[in-house]
Formats: C-alpha cells, sequence, structure tokens
C-alpha cells in the first residue's frame, strides 16, 4: 500500500485544483442536491460539481461547516444555497427538495451521500445502534430518492427541455461476508437494491438510478475504525486506497449526459475489491488466520 495518510482527505483549497477528465460546463446550469455534503466525500463530490457548472443545495446536520463549504463555493462563483437537515426527518428531506424548487425552479440531480456507521461486533449491536446505522443509510437514502421523484412527478412524465432527473446513491461494496459492520451491511445493500429496483419502477418518469459502491478511501471517517482495520486497507488488486475525488468522479459521470443510458448500475469504485480482498474493519479474526483444511 502507498504511503498515503489513511486518516484524511483533501480540503476545499485542494480539492479546487485536483485535475479531472471532464470539461466545465459538464453540469452547467444543473441544480444538484448534495446531501452529508460537507464531509470528505460529501466536500468532494460538492466541489467537482461546482467545477462542472452546476448550482449547489447542499444539506447536512450541522450548520457551520456547510455554512464555510457554501462560502467557499460562493467564492469561486457557484451559486449554492444551504439546508440544515438529518435525512432520518422525512419533513427535512423535504424542506431540502422544496428549497431547491424554491430558488431555482428545477431539480436536476439528487446525489444521496449521507450516511455513517460505526464498527461493533454484530453481537454487540444494540437495538438503537442497528436503528441508527440502518435509518441513516437506507431510510434517508430511500426517503430523499422519494420527495425528489414526488416533485418530478408533479412535472409530468417528460422533464422540461435542458433538465434531467438524475439520482446517484453513494452506498458500499456489497455481497460479500465479513465482519464489524452488519448494519451497514443490511443497509447499504438495501440500498443497492432500492437503486436497481425503482431505476424499473420510475423509469416512465425519466428518472436515472444509479449507485456508486465506495471501496476503503482516505477520509476522516476511518479515525473511528481500530488500529486493527489498517491491515485491509488496501486489500484489493490494486493494492491502495482509494481517494474522496476517485468517488467524486464517478458520481459526475453518472450525474452527466456521458451517463444518459445508464440506470439501475452500480459503479464499484474500490479498486477492484469486490472481486478480490477483504475488509475487517476490526480487524481480521484469528478463524481466518492461515488455518489449515482440518
Amino acid at each position: 500500500m502507498t504511503n498515503v495518510d489513511p486518516y484524511h482527505s483533501h480540503d476545499v483549497t485542494e480539492l479546487f485544483r485536483l485535475p479531472t477528465v471532464f470539461a466545465g460546463d459538464t453540469l452547467a446550469d444543473q441544480v444538484v442536491v448534495v446531501t452529508g455534503a460537507a464531509g470528505g466525500i460529501g466536500s468532494a463530490i460538492t466541489v467537482l460539481a461546482a467545477r462542472l457548472g452546476a448550482r449547489l443545495v447542499i444539506c447536512g446536520r450541522r450548520t457551520e461547516p456547510l455554512d464555510a463549504l457554501a462560502a467557499e463555493l460562493r467564492d469561486a462563483g457557484t451559486e449554492c444555497i444551504v439546508v440544515q437537515a438529518s435525512v432520518r426527518d422525512p419533513e427535512a428531506v423535504a424542506s431540502v427538495v422544496d428549497a431547491a424548487w424554491d430558488r431555482f425552479g428545477r431539480l436536476d440531480v439528487v446525489v444521496n451521500n449521507a450516511g455513517g456507521q460505526f464498527s461493533s461486533p454484530a453481537l454487540d449491536i444494540s437495538p438503537k445502534g442497528w436503528h441508527a446505522v440502518v435509518e441513516t443509510n437506507l431510510y434517508g437514502t430511500w426517503f430523499v430518492m422519494q420527495a425528489a421523484a414526488r416533485r418530478w412527478a408533479d412535472q409530468g412524465e417528460v422533464p422540461p427541455a435542458g433538465q434531467q432527473r438524475c439520482i446517484v446513491n453513494i452506498a458500499t461494496v456489497t455481497g460479500r461476508g465479513g465482519g464489524g459492520i452488519a448494519h451497514t451491511a443490511a443497509a447499504r445493500g438495501g440500498a443497492i437494491n432500492l437503486t436497481r429496483y425503482l431505476a424499473a419502477e420510475w423509469a416512465p418518469l425519466r428518472v436515472r438510478i444509479n449507485a456508486v459502491a465506495v471501496g476503503v478511501v482516505a477520509s476522516e471517517g476511518l479515525q473511528t475504525y481500530p488500529d486493527a482495520a489498517r491491515a485491509s486497507f488496501g486489500h484489493n488488486p490494486m493494492r491502495r486506497l482509494g481517494d474522496t475525488w476517485d468517488i467524486a468522479q464517478g458520481t459526475a459521470y453518472l450525474a452527466s449526459a456521458a451517463a444518459g443510458f445508464v440506470t439501475g448500475t452500480t459503479l464499484e469504485v474500490d479498486g477492484g475489491e469486490h472481486v478480490w480482498g477483504e475488509y475487517w474493519p476490526l480487524g481480521r479474526p484469528e478463524w481466518f488466520e492461515g488455518r489449515a483444511y482440518p
């Protein structure tokens, strides 16, 4: 694994300078909602959308980091509004979508990035802890999707010229066993299946819905895991950590016209972890350490 600090992501100044393959007008005039916008992945997605010409509605539970991010976006010439909201509250979620329509008169892209988890043996997860993770990562994703789709449905089946209807759900690598984040596995697996299911149900409304499955990326979120987790941070075919900018660029692709014929798909930005590798948030159990066949 390369010598990268796994516990820190790019700051906003760096994000405005990083190279990108996308033209500066890729999302010109598009109105983009980003939930959980002030975190490591969220800020990367937000800044890239701004650099590509989007107008932004950013939301999260804490206004201070959102206001700081919005100030830098406005200084760079981006229209941006802040809405304090928890995605676990459907009424608050509706206010985020309403804010987009009230300010800009449209909504083109929703990026469901808000999420949260903690590592714990499955036997030790309390009902409260389980509810918190599932409500954020699955219910929250659903509330945002439904609120956006309801407003699009009110417009009719065909969006006005120059507008699109696109949802990108930020999720994780699923479909494999592991240990330490059972609540997240359940919630994110549900969100990915919901992505596939609603891509069909809402196709008559011309809504494209895709997901990004995030591998292990260098970010402040990894600070919540014990040191034993580090051994598997780069356990993928590319043998390194990912970067929040990787996730932002994958998201930008799915939100752009380049992905106009893409829906119901999960883009795995994980260094190939979905085909080889293992991730143990609490460290690899002794059972899996070099045991010979009995």
